[in-house]
């Protein structure tokens, strides 16, 4: 067949198709690092990350859209500004132990994919494969709309000052925003590296032009919104109000990702972790207490653009500064979601759990197209629904329940296999506290927004018949797997992709 001839034709290719993404991943945090291969062209990652290049992924997986967008949504169901504050603090000490989990999980279980790796080896290929649909149906794309969402509505907000952009701009400027960030991952993996060391310094200066201004500004004294006034004392708003806070942190498993390319794991991982975590904690809780010191509560919870909002009021004339910063922030967040959503696919495709067209790389722009093409259109599912807040409700409680899963692994795998080799070993105190915390943001909402967490649990139940029918089932009838393999070679054509080998079986 043609795909066949395409695959013999670009077999001596396939080295440097694989080094490409893993260059791709190297300069960005989540992907290949470095790939490398022996005189047969087989293709292995090599252990080049250091310590400082792993505290650098963590962060800047972490730091995104979140910490421009959450504030208003912790406030909201916090009421105050005081518990809001204690929200961002426990929110980061939150991920702090679940990271220290992982890092046990991580050397124990040495495999690519992360916590998708670990349910595989502990509760068997059922449970991974939800773990891995939730992933890539719902928290990757939904995050990605998210961050889409929030750029443009920073683009727009100095064109609306005295209100709301209108949801159908916001929209179509997201969609824009996605469409050419496609394309650019799509044509040339230097291109998106490029967009995404230039952007990650963009996020980082506007948070530090912030962050100096604000302890100016405490400095002057001006402390007169740190209070408990209006503090909300119902559980379930406390439990929506972690759901943003959690979502700013979401990025601190990405380390796990790329385990085996981190120098010395077991001596690096967790103080990659340690610092990370406390540097990232410290950089929101900085910001929203910038935050407070100008804006009041009613401010905050009033404005789209919390960003905005104050540099209008701390930067006068130079107020368009913050939101072309933050704009580019989250263009690049938007950019990183797709140059690292393809190793999840690899991942799942060397189980058998995904279709094998995700695994393929375009043979001229040696770039993961299909995965790219998949989770755009995915993400622009997820725009028919403008409300920021409800979506994070959606990736909040499916993540959360999918990574508490992942981290009951380690209190079960002690139970099971005792005798595993465990070059780190956590406290069992912290996988039980952190399921205490996971049952919590996730059962109590089930109470306080039945419809984004009913919404939730269906597309989590989606994966089931999914499962069911193209996994599970075995004999499956000759005309369904022609059917199936005519459509793999038609989009293998339409695109001109090929496996990488190290994807192959």
């Amino acid at each position: 067949m043609e795909t066949e001839s395409l695959n013999r034709k670009n077999s001596s290719r396939k080295s440097s198709i694989v080094n490409g993404s893993g260059d791709r991943g190297g300069a960005n945090g989540d992907g290949g690092g470095g790939a490398g291969g022996d005189g047969g062209g087989e293709v292995t990652l090599k252990a080049k990350m250091s310590l400082l290049n792993g505290v650098t992924v963590i962060v800047g997986s972490i730091i995104g859209s979140g910490i421009f967008v959450s504030p208003t949504g912790v406030l909201m169901y916090t009421g105050s500004v005081n518990l809001a504050l204690i929200v961002w603090v426990i929110s980061g000490l939150f991920s702090m132990v679940g990271a220290y989990c992982y890092a046990e999980l991580g050397t124990m279980i040495t495999k690519s994919g992360a916590d998708y790796a670990y349910i595989m080896e502990t509760f068997g290929p059922f449970m991974a494969f939800i773990r891995l649909w939730i992933e890539c149906m719902i928290v990757r794309p939904c995050s990605q709309a998210i961050v889409a969402l929030t750029f443009s509505t920073y683009v727009l907000k100095p064109f609306f000052p005295e209100c709301t952009p209108p949801e159908d701009a916001s929209r179509l400027l997201a969609v824009c925003c996605i469409l050419v960030l496609t394309l650019i991952n799509c044509w040339d993996v230097k291109w998106a590296t490029a967009v995404q060391d230039i952007f990650t310094y963009a996020k980082l200066l506007a948070l530090f032009i912030i962050i100096a201004t604000g302890m100016y500004q405490l400095y002057m004294g001006n402390v007169q919104y740190f209070t408990f006034d209006n503090t909300d004392t119902r559980v379930t708003s406390l439990a929506l109000s972690f759901y943003s806070g959690l979502f700013a942190y979401n990025g601190w498993n990405y380390l796990n990702f790329i385990i085996e390319e981190l120098k010395d794991p077991v001596k690096n991982l967790p103080r990659a972790i340690a610092i990370s975590c406390t540097l990232v904690t410290i950089v929101y809780v900085m910001a929203n207490v910038s935050f407070y010191t100008i804006l009041s509560p009613d401010e905050v919870l009033g404005s789209s653009a919390v960003a905005v909002t104050y540099a209008e009021r701390a930067f006068g004339m130079f107020a368009w500064t913050i939101p072309v910063f933050v704009a580019l922030s989250t263009f690049g967040a938007v950019n990183g979601i797709l140059l690292t959503s393809s190793r999840l696919f690899y991942a799942g495709a060397n189980e058998g759990q995904m279709p094998e067209i995700l695994t393929m790389i375009q043979i001229q722009r040696f770039t993961p197209t299909p995965a790219v093409l998949a989770m755009a259109l995915l993400s622009m599912l997820y725009l028919t629904v403008s409300d920021i807040f409800a979506l994070i409700n959606y990736v909040g409680f499916a993540t959360w329940l999918s990574i508490g899963v992942a981290v009951l692994c380690l209190p079960w795998l002690r139970w099971a296999q005792p005798n595993l080799p465990r070059p780190i070993r956590v406290p069992l105190v912290f996988p039980i506290v952190y399921l205490i915390a996971t049952m919590f943001v996730t059962v109590v909402p089930m109470y306080a927004s039945p419809v984004e967490t009913g919404y939730g649990i269906l597309m989590i139940l989606s994966s089931i018949p999914v499962y069911l029918v193209f996994i599970a089932w075995k004999r499956k009838p000759i005309w369904f797997q022609k059917m199936m393999g005519g459509l793999t070679q038609a989009l293998q054509k339409l695109m001109m992709v090929v496996r990488p080998k190290a994807a192959s079986k």
